[in-house]
């Protein structure tokens, strides 16, 4: 069995500047780092991305740019082969992502599990977590 350690909630938000100063102010989490559609933020373990998409592309999905919750979460894996192979054997499928932002800074591959909740690996961890 692949050894996955769970350590990325994305979160898509109306207003990302305005949730990372709520996370950092009310639980001393770091703002790591910021991109276009993406705000990072740590508490040394555990990375959370506040989303806020511009348009759908960037979505990338049917939940579309309004949509507000949790997004997905992530799994750190050892060996991504190894992981894609698990998550397939035990009824995981592929879900492509983001269209708009290219490869994925982490290099992670998303899927949907069989309840259709949305998650992705990735072998690089993300910014602000900890193996």
């Amino acid at each position: 069995m692949p050894n996955g350690q769970l350590r990325h909630i994305a979160l898509s938000v109306p207003d990302k500047d305005k949730a990372a100063k709520f996370y950092e102010t009310a639980f001393g989490m770091e703002r790591i780092s910021e991109s276009r559609v993406a705000t990072r933020l740590s508490d040394g373990v555990m990375n959370l991305t506040l989303l806020q998409f511009e348009t759908q592309d960037d979505a990338g999905d049917e939940r579309g740019k309004e949509y507000v919750g949790v997004h997905h979460f992530g799994f750190w894996v050892d060996d991504e082969e190894e992981a894609i192979k698990a998550v397939e054997a035990n009824g995981g499928t592929y879900h492509p992502g983001p269209r708009g932002a290219g490869k994925p800074q982490n290099a992670e591959v998303k899927f949907k599990d069989p309840n259709g909740m949305v998650f992705d690996i990735s072998t690089n961890g993300w910014d602000g977590a900890k193996r």
